[in-house]
Parts: C-alpha cells; structure tokens; sequence
C-alpha cells in the first residue's frame, strides 16, 4: 500500500497527515506551531514544516507529498535565492491603501475582467506596492516572488539560498498551482497565465518580464523530490476543498482564524464589487469564496472579556434566545476584509440594562461571526451558486452553538464532517492524484446533521447593522 503525504502550512502551525493513497486512512500526522503576527520570517514555516514532518515520522516510505498553505503571503526573493524581508500575510492591512490605488488605475472591472478579482489588502499585488513604495531599496532586488506553499516546497525539494544549500538557488524550479496563482491579483484563472502588466504595475515597473514566478502545474502534475514526487500543490480553501469533495450545492462555511465562505463552481463568475473573488480550485475548476478577517478570535475576545472559555461561551450563548434580546456585534475587531474596511473596528448594538445580559452578550459574538459569514454566503447566491447544504469545518464548527445557531442563521441544513486536518488532507488526495494519476474517492464522515431552523430576523438585523 503507497503512502502519501499531506501538509497544511496555516497561519497558526504547520500540520502534516501520512495517509494510505487508496483509501485515505490516517496512518500518522504531526505539528509543529507558527509565530503570530502579520509578517513572518518564512523561516520559521521552513523549520515548523521539519519539525511537523519528524513528528509525522518523516518521509522515508512516503511515495508522493502534497503542499497546502495560506493564501497571499509575499515571499519576495533575491537572486541568490534569500529571502529579502519577512514575508507580509494574508491578514496585514498595511497594503490597504495600495490596494485602493491600483483599482483606481486599473478600474475595478477591468481588474475583475483580467484576474477575477479586485484588489484587496489580503492579496500579494497590494503587498508588493506597499513594498515599492515604502521599501524601495528591497523592492528593487526582487527577483523571485512566491507564495508560502511554492517555496516551503521548493526548499523541500532541495532548493535554496546558494551558500547553504548543494542544489542552490535555482528560481526556475519555484512551481505552484492555480488556486494559489490565482489568488495573487496578477494571475488569470480563465487563460492560467500570469498578467506580467499587473505585476509591473504593483512594483511601479516599465516591465517585469525579468521576474521570475513560479511555474503552474496542472491539478494532476508532479515535480521530483529526493525518493518522492511532490504534487502541485494548493491554497487552503482549495485544499479544503479538495479534501472534503465538495458537491455541487455544498458551501463550505470555515471558522479558524479567518473566516471563509466558499464553493466550488465549473465556470468563473466576475465580480467588480470586490465582495467574490473568484480563485481557481484545486480540480481544474473555480471557487468562488468571501473570507472575513475576523472569526474564531472573536469567540478568544468576546470569552476572555466574560472570563470564560470557549465551551462556556457557547453554554452561556444557548441560554439567551435567537436574536440575543436585540444586541447585535458587529465583530470588526482588526479591520475587515469583506465588507473591505480595513480601518472598522467592532461595534456592540442596542445595549440597554435589560439586555446586557452575559447571555446575549454570549450569543451575539456567535451570532455576529456567523452572520459576517451569512454575508458571504448571500455574495454566492447572487452569483447563481445555490446553498442547498451548508458544511460547517474549523476549529470552532466543534462547538454545539456554534453548530446550532447557524442552523438557525442558514436556511438551509447544516452538516458537520468529523473533526480533521481538511487542508492537510486535500493536499494529500492531490499527492495521491499525482502518484497514482487518478482521483482518489475517499469517504468523508458526517459528524452531526442539523435540519434547517431557519430564524431571518437574526440576519436581518444584523444586516441593518452593516
């Protein structure tokens, strides 16, 4: 029986499953954490990727490795192969007003037209003009730019800066795929082709053909490693995706660190309001996806201002009725990314002595993460993507309000996949895809199934809210 691997570089750690590539069965796994903030010296994923690897038993009898990681992050590189800076995240706002100005020159719609979406502060465009324009000395070495997955694989694969590596830094073997590709604002999906005019531009370059990016494969393409293939690779979601095998009408809800709606499409949809970009999938096709910045943290603030934990929040949330005796949060605590106001900040509605409960305050942080991602879910439906079935996963989709309030947010049932390392396992279903050149069909266990309980005023309040 083949081993294959599968790696989830998120913002928080770096996760590994070793799975049977037939079947999918967990033979072991491993962890290894990552340090917080909005930049982050790439090293550090490249030493948590060992760490997670060793804890997962290595790769001796491993046939095949797959690589997710977050979206966005600007790995910007030298010629030598050194990172020049630490790499701004996903979740950095600096680039806001970057992201403002390139839609002003682009126009929105043509942007939308060309990439499948419009600039926000999330996307690597925007972090190389804010880079440009505030580190221009650094901006000016970029010889390379690559995306978390792209190089975690490509130093896996043996590559790296010229005086400590034996293969050296060869640019030409940087690869990715297109879910990552895509998610860069210079990348268009519907011709798989780089915009080299767009990424001049985000560096305030005449040109940039002299820039290297990494080379995509196909979502059943391989490059050699040492004793292995890699596959191509994936963003998160797409892994999540991927790893989930999503259906036609199933939008994946995702409550981590961010927040992300999602699902999957056979044909692109384009959005100049800058509510849906539309990223490549991991299986050829699209997806479709709204992410909010703010999402399980506001459930860490929200507990530690009540003075409990998680478990307790979501009791003390059950306690209060639908609707949590009118309060309403708006839970923009660190900006947000949709709606795009990267400057908001939270907001707690229609406080009175009656209502100011521990309970209502409870229930409306759940209720208000929740109807951020209601938001997105409203985004697809008016794109013609129906929500027949909501698919709850995430770290907080295990708590029992969390499950039940949304059955009451949705109007539509809820299921709950056991608890797993989804993006991990996509991309180990990708590794398995490359090994063996077929799509696996691996069972994905339903946990819990909510029927539908829909309650509209919650959403509906919380809409006039925003």
């Amino acid at each position: 029986m083949s081993l294959v691997a599968g790696v989830d570089s998120s913002t928080q750690a770096c996760k590994v499953v070793v799975v049977e590539a037939d079947t999918g069965r967990i033979v072991r796994q491993g962890r290894a954490p990552h340090p917080g903030g909005t930049e982050v010296d790439p090293e550090a994923w490249w030493q948590a990727l060992q760490q997670a690897l060793a804890d997962a038993g290595g790769l001796e009898d491993v046939s095949a490795i797959g690589i997710a990681g977050q979206q966005h992050g600007m790995v910007a590189l030298d010629a030598s192969g050194e990172v020049i800076r630490d790499a701004l995240l996903w979740n950095d706002t600096r680039s806001a007003q970057a992201a403002a100005d390139l839609t002003t020159e682009v126009g929105a719609g043509e942007y939308s037209r060309r990439t499948g979406l419009v600039p926000v502060a999330s996307f690597t465009a925007t972090k190389l003009r804010w880079l440009a324009e505030n580190e221009p000395e650094n901006a000016g070495r970029i010889a390379a730019v690559a995306l978390p997955h792209d190089w975690l694989l490509w130093r896996l694969r043996g590559y790296g800066p010229t005086e400590s590596d034996p293969v050296g830094a060869d640019l030409a073997e940087l690869v990715t795929d297109r879910s990552e590709a895509s998610g860069t604002a210079y990348f268009n999906s519907m011709t798989d082709s780089y915009d080299r005019e767009l990424l001049a531009r985000s560096l305030r370059r005449t040109e940039a053909e002299d820039i290297t990016l990494p080379r995509v494969l196909a979502p059943d393409g391989h490059v050699p490693g040492p004793g292995w293939i890699a596959s191509a690779g994936a963003g998160d979601n797409a892994a999540a995706g991927l790893g989930l095998g999503l259906q036609p009408g199933d939008v994946v809800l995702s409550i981590g660190t961010s927040g992300t709606v999602f699902a999957s499409a056979p044909t692109p949809v384009t959005d100049p309001s800058e509510t849906v970009p539309v990223f490549a999938d991991a299986a050829g096709g699209f997806l479709p996806i709204v992410t909010t910045l703010n999402a399980a943290r506001v459930f860490d603030a929200i507990g530690g201002l009540l003075g409990v934990d998680n478990a307790e929040l979501g009791s003390l949330a059950l306690h209060a009725s639908p609707g949590s005796g009118g309060l309403v949060l708006q839970p923009w605590f660190e900006g947000e990314r949709t709606p795009n106001r990267a400057d908001a900040t939270a907001s707690l509605f229609n406080l009175t002595l009656a209502t100011t409960t521990r309970e209502n305050v409870a229930r409306a942080a759940v209720e208000g993460v929740l109807c951020s991602l209601a938001y997105g879910v409203e985004a697809l439906k008016s794109h013609g993507l129906p929500a027949e079935r909501i698919v709850l996963i995430g770290g907080a989709a295990q708590n029992p309000a969390v499950q039940e309030i949304a059955a009451q947010v949705f109007a539509a049932p809820v299921v709950v996949p056991a608890p797993g390392e989804y993006v991990a396992h996509g991309a180990a279903k990708q590794a398995s895809w490359a090994l063996e050149q077929e799509m696996p069909e691996w069972p994905l266990v339903i946990e819990r199934e909510l029927p539908t309980n829909h309650v509209p005023g919650i959403y509906q309040t919380f809409r006039s809210h925003m």
